[in-house]
């Protein structure tokens, strides 16, 4: 009988996981909850790209939706018409958002490499979810993702609806990313803020198979993967 892999916390974990096989589904759902976030890298360079502070997301991406609203303004969308599509933009990222968590971020893997790049996507996040420096995408990872979300935008818009429009989407990304860290370091005591951190962390610590949303739940009500109540109570 072959003894099953044991990952070596002490040691960087991005080359470890993927020794772990079928059994990496469930050990990334087995959280450890501590602030200090797991060495991924023994390179220094490597390792550091993987931290981001939550601030920087704004900073970097807020900048890039102003001069893309501009554009389409330059392009002869008015100020109304450039606001209604910001807005649209902002809806389907909050799909795109369901879409990627539960599709991408969730998908089951059991190979070496595919669990490898599992974790650097999303693993990493179930297995250490209070890590503060990993909790938003670094912003070369997201530049990355935005070519070809910036392509298909490009080809099914006009000009100057196109900037506009990916200007939305990156807004709503902003929106995702730091709501996604205040639900997870923040301290809401009453309202929507509360109800959506009790909702997302019993993602993580009761039910990883429902509650999807990050934002917002519409889309679970939508698609079925709602938790029952009870569970989120």
């Amino acid at each position: 009988m072959v003894a099953k892999f044991v990952v070596d916390l002490n040691q960087p974990l991005v080359f470890q996981v993927g020794y772990l096989g079928e059994d990496y589904d469930e050990w990334i759902h087995q959280p450890i909850v501590s602030k200090e976030g797991p060495r991924f890298f023994a390179n220094d360079i490597l390792e550091i790209l993987t931290r981001t502070k939550w601030w920087v997301i704004p900073i970097v991406w807020l900048p890039v939706v102003c001069y893309l609203v501009s554009v389409s303004l330059q392009r002869s969308l008015t100020a109304a018409q450039a606001a209604t599509t910001l807005v649209f933009g902002v809806l389907i990222w909050s799909l795109l958002e369901y879409t990627l968590h539960r599709f991408l971020f969730h998908v089951k893997t059991q190979n070496y490499w595919a669990n490898t790049l599992h974790y650097v996507l999303h693993g990493c996040h179930h297995k250490h979810p209070m890590d503060a420096l990993r909790l938003v995408f670094p912003p070369a990872a997201t530049a990355i993702i935005c070519v070809p979300i910036w392509s298909v935008i490009r080809l099914l818009s006009s000009p100057s609806v196109a900037p506009a429009l990916f200007g939305g989407l990156l807004l709503g990304y902003i929106m995702y990313d730091t709501t996604h860290y205040y639900l997870h370091h923040g301290q809401p005591s009453i309202g929507v803020p509360k109800n959506l951190k009790r909702y997302h962390l019993n993602h993580h610590f009761r039910l990883h198979t429902k509650g999807f949303g990050i934002t917002s739940s519409v889309w679970d009500h939508v698609f079925g993967t709602h938790p029952h109540p009870k569970v989120v109570s």
